[in-house]
């Protein structure tokens, strides 16, 4: 019994090991696991106060992001893929930038896994986006990914997925696209518009209908503040966005940019 506990053991310390991360920063796929992430010199233990994912301030062995994204251009563009599927887009300028804000990616340890996000989930790793400052570069909520499975430098959103463009004739100060902005930064991570976009979380926010088309404007802006507020449903995954994360202005962006595509349906 003993020599079938130990198995197990080594083979489950096995599988934590064999934890990887996919890097393609365009001259093709890299694959870091645990241990080489662990042992590199650049390596340090930080502190991360406000932790967007366990509401706390948390201690992690992480190494800063940009070390490992060598050749990208502050023009680039990097896509965050979770092991669940979520996505996050976020401006490689945003991670080599000099603002203040400092993105690292944080590795679990093998002999000591992080806590549990709650009850019933797994923890945030392997990998994990923190960030040290992020107020400096207006960091939000949905740019500290989680469960990180790979990083990939990709065209911006605008170019990937031409049908959520919003009209080519509006000026360029109008809402709807400056509300195209707050969706990439936002939304994108799990909804996908017109059919187009890699989130696989939540619904398409224009096909079959926009929910501008189906909820009255004070409804919705409860529905983004406070999901809950409008439905109560235990298994609802879509966090709420307070002022400080998205701004009433936004807000009003992010709505006209919606009513704009009601009237820019494509098919799938």
């Amino acid at each position: 019994m003993r020599l079938v506990i130990g198995l197990i053991f080594l083979v489950y310390a096995h599988l934590t090991l064999a934890a990887t991360l996919t890097v393609d920063t365009g001259a093709g796929p890299r694959r870091l696991s645990t241990e080489q992430l662990l042992a590199r010199p650049d390596a340090r233990d930080i502190q991360v106060v406000g932790d967007v994912s366990y509401h706390a301030a948390m201690r992690y062995r992480a190494v800063p992001l940009k070390a490992l994204l060598g050749g990208v251009s502050n023009g680039g563009h990097l896509q965050f893929v979770a092991l669940d599927g979520f996505t996050a887009e976020i401006p490689a300028s945003l991670v080599l930038g000099t603002g203040g804000a400092e993105a690292w990616l944080a590795i679990e340890p093998v002999d000591k896994p992080w806590p549990k996000l709650g009850e019933g989930k797994p923890s945030a790793g392997p990998f994990y986006l923190v960030w040290l400052h992020p107020e400096a570069g207006h960091v939000g909520p949905e740019q500290w990914p989680y469960q990180v499975a790979s990083i990939k430098v990709l065209a911006d959103p605008a170019a990937r997925f031409p049908a959520m463009q919003p009209a080519a004739g509006l000026p360029v100060n109008a809402p709807a696209r400056r509300g195209f902005a707050v969706f990439q930064r936002n939304c994108i991570s799990c909804h996908t518009l017109n059919g187009q976009g890699d989130a696989k979380l939540g619904p398409d926010l224009n096909i079959p209908h926009s929910p501008t088309e189906y909820l009255r404007g004070d409804m919705l802006r409860t529905l983004v503040r406070n999901p809950q507020d409008l439905r109560r449903w235990p298994q609802a995954k879509m966090p709420g966005f307070d002022p400080k994360v998205l701004s009433d202005a936004d807000l009003d962006d992010l709505v006209a940019y919606l009513k704009h595509m009601a009237g820019r349906k494509v098919s799938p």
